[in-house]
């Protein structure tokens, strides 16, 4: 015997966000190299801010997250003045949805069903954007700084799951 239940006798697995948003993670531009000279290639070097430039740093775009041109080489055997964690990364938004439903076999025996659903939208949230800004004393900006190529999560998910408790 087969029984079709409608949509309202199922409920919303307890202990899980529905969804999320979360705010970037802060990271420094970098150089590729060390103008201060001081022989430490374990710490990256900072640059210094473009006091010519106007606009905003911040683009939001994949292919330029951020406005290399903000940025100039130090003067050699200077540190830059950028300070540490000063651009945020991108946002995070996502949106997870999960439903049960517990059915009564017979006496001892419970069936439980799960449907999961993750990222239910499907919303892109981007990785890091490259952070070295320039690879050498004399060259123009990186071409790929600020460039993002990865994502922080999965693209949208779903699965299913059944439970007999006996």
């Amino acid at each position: 015997m087969c029984s079709i239940y409608p949509f309202e006798t199922w409920s919303k697995a307890s202990g899980e966000p529905a969804g999320w948003l979360q705010s970037g993670f802060p990271f420094t531009p970098q150089l590729g190299f060390n103008p201060s000279n001081n022989g430490d290639s374990r710490n990256p070097t900072r640059p210094s801010w473009n006091p010519a430039f106007s606009g905003s740093v911040i683009l939001g775009r994949p292919d330029q997250y951020f406005n290399p041109n903000a940025f100039t080489v130090p003067v050699s055997g200077t540190y830059g003045n950028v300070g540490r964690d000063t651009l945020t990364g991108p946002d995070i938004a996502e949106l997870d949805v999960s439903a049960l439903k517990a059915l009564n076999i017979v006496e001892r025996v419970n069936l439980q069903f799960r449907a999961e659903f993750f990222n239910v939208l499907n919303h892109t949230n981007y990785g890091m954007p490259n952070t070295i800004v320039y690879s050498g004393a004399t060259s123009a900006p990186s071409p790929t700084a600020g460039v993002i190529t990865s994502t922080a999560t999965t693209s949208r998910q779903i699965q299913f799951g059944l439970n007999v408790n006996f």
